[in-house]
């Protein structure tokens, strides 16, 4: 009579533990694939749900373009001793008689230390009045100034020489060994030897981006392409305002992935293969390879594209399957492009959710019969 109280008893917490697991459901990651395809729009959700071949892969290669416009491309090389507004000279003029207009009697030379070229590009000269050096060579302006002397006094000797001031000068910010103002000399024409002589960037060169602001334009460049293409070393203009900073695109991984976390970009481009490498790969013992989905929105011209039609306006929720499994299926994921916020998403092995629900119902009938025993059943 006891034992067939027990074998009841024992039936009883069988019956029960499986009611609390079916009515509370099981700890999990996120959705497993029968959900994901449950929101799908053939099944009246919201998400386009697309496997990924070989087409879904040319269609969404989207590199990030950067690059500078042509306006930044076609402006030439300064020369090195143009004067700028802001720019300090320093003059010297010499009078071949004993009475000179710019200096006592008897004085050689008139030194003229210090002369400002003001906002509008113009010094003033005693005798000579006012004239513009802006935009001028020292040697330029030696001539104007000689004419305009020559009238008053025979034979003036004039020298004019150049100091780089404010109005000469990029500022640099960011990621940078040594942000700040910079004047542009002969040797520091161009903007990859401005960042050399500001120290060079400080952060890993394969993320590095330089944005370079001069007036209403605006244009940004990798770093490392400012080296493998030549004409993206554009010449610089007074007033330029360089900024380097890292890549700031990131992707979110989730469910049976060695991480979940955000993961920034440590490279230019991504696929899925190396966006799953560096989160760790997939957890070998929870994972399952043919449910790798990467959730995205997706414009309206490449969601078009993928999804063979015309229609599609604004924005579309797209989610990208990749089945690990198939014979291109390591192919597919090494070609599909990762992009900037994209939710990468590893469902879990259907064996792994087994195993929860066998952990489950065993824990729970050993808790029911425990107590059963405490009862004296």
């Amino acid at each position: 009579m006891k034992t067939h109280s027990s074998r009841w008893a024992k039936s009883i917490a069988v019956v029960a533990a499986l009611a609390v697991v079916t009515s509370c459901g099981l700890p999990r990651s996120g959705p497993n694939k029968r959900e994901i395809y449950s929101g799908s729009v053939q099944q009246q959700g919201d998400a386009f749900v697309v496997s990924v071949n070989d087409r879904v892969t040319r269609a969404t290669a989207v590199d990030m373009a950067l690059g500078f416009s042509n306006k930044f491309k076609n402006a030439g090389i300064l020369g090195s001793d143009i004067i700028s507004p802001g720019d300090t000279l320093s003059l010297t003029i010499w009078e071949n008689v004993d009475k000179p207009l710019l200096g006592p009697e008897g004085q050689v030379a008139a030194v003229l230390e210090q002369v400002q070229v003001d906002g509008s590009g113009h010094i003033f000269v005693p005798y000579a009045g006012r004239i513009r050096a802006a935009g001028n060579t020292p040697e330029a302006v030696r001539r104007i100034i000689r004419g305009k002397l020559e009238d008053q006094t025979p034979d003036p000797q004039v020298e004019v020489r150049r100091v780089a001031g404010d109005g000469s000068t990029v500022s640099i910010v960011g990621a940078i060994a040594g942000q700040g103002v910079y004047p542009i000399q002969r040797p520091t024409r161009t903007l990859s030897a401005m960042l050399a002589q500001a120290g060079g960037v400080t952060v890993r060169p394969e993320v590095a981006q330089v944005t370079v602001t001069r007036g209403k334009e605006t244009g940004k460049i990798w770093f490392q392409d400012l080296y493998d293409n030549p004409h993206l070393d554009i010449a610089l203009r007074g007033g330029d305002r360089i900024l380097v900073e890292a890549d700031t695109r990131a992707f979110t991984a989730l469910g049976a992935t060695g991480t979940q976390t955000r993961m920034t970009f440590d490279n230019q481009a991504i696929s899925a293969i190396e966006a799953i490498a560096q989160v760790g790969g997939l957890n070998t013992r929870a994972a399952d390879p043919t449910g790798v989905f990467v959730f995205r929105n997706e414009p309206a011209e490449i969601a078009n594209v993928v999804m063979g039609r015309d229609d599609l306006i604004g924005a579309q929720r797209l989610v990208y399957v990749l089945d690990l499994t198939q014979p291109n299926g390591m192919f597919h994921a090494r070609d599909f492009v990762i992009r900037d916020d994209d939710t990468l998403y590893v469902t879990e092995a259907p064996f792994t959710q087994w195993d929860k629900t066998i952990s489950a119902l065993t824990g729970s009938a050993g808790q029911i019969s425990g107590l059963t025993s405490l009862t004296g059943g």
